[in-house]
């Protein structure tokens, strides 16, 4: 990842940023840090589970996001961006406030975030270290932050390990259990969810 050379004092003039690229960032410790470019095959495993919760579960478009922000509580980083954010009721009413697509801090939190893993470039010479620090983020780092926010729910979406790991928050933490094949996806969330995990990794193809 490059580190950009933009400097901010609040996470509004952070939003309000625009350097005329298409590049994706974070903003840790008041600094842009550069997202790497999104995998085509994550996208479509967010857009097919954006689709599902729409039509099949019979929630409104207001309900489901994607490249929405959430303030988090966190030394590493001041808002997360999953790639997919399944609302409540009170957090989707919340958003809708915003001129930003930012779930502030003082908000009520989403029922459900998803990550999607990214492989990363095989080709490129720092594959190892960048997967590696991809799957510290998405397993370590964004799960201690989406817990603290009082997230219920949490999907880690892993197509290079063909898992899907569902996050249930229990007493500030989350619990986890892993999907797999023809697993069929348990949700807390959604209890009447009928997804198995190859559906899902499987849209990624």
């Amino acid at each position: 990842m490059t580190q950009a050379k933009a400097r901010f004092t609040s996470i509004e003039e952070y939003l309000n940023y625009d350097d005329d690229t298409n590049a994706r960032y974070e903003l840790v410790n008041g600094e842009l840090i550069e997202l790497p470019n999104e995998d085509p095959r994550n996208l479509m495993i967010a857009r097919s589970l954006l689709i599902y919760f729409v039509t099949q579960m019979g929630l409104s478009i207001e309900r489901v996001g994607d490249k929405q922000q959430i303030a988090v509580n966190s030394s590493e980083v001041t808002a997360r961006e999953p790639d997919l954010t399944v609302h409540s009721e009170a957090s989707a009413a919340a958003l809708l406030t915003q001129t930003q697509s930012l779930l502030a801090i003082e908000m009520p939190p989403p029922l459900l975030v998803i990550e999607v893993v990214s492989p990363g470039n095989p080709g490129s010479p720092n594959y190892e270290l960048a997967s590696e620090r991809q799957r510290q983020r998405d397993y370590v780092e964004k799960r201690r932050e989406y817990a603290a926010r009082g997230i219920p729910e949490y999907w880690l979406v892993d197509p290079g390990r063909s898992i899907v790991l569902v996050l249930t928050l229990e007493n500030g933490s989350y619990e986890g259990r892993g999907f797999r094949g023809n697993d069929a996806i348990s949700s807390s969330a959604f209890p009447s969810l009928q997804l198995t995990a190859e559906q899902i990794l499987r849209a990624g193809q």
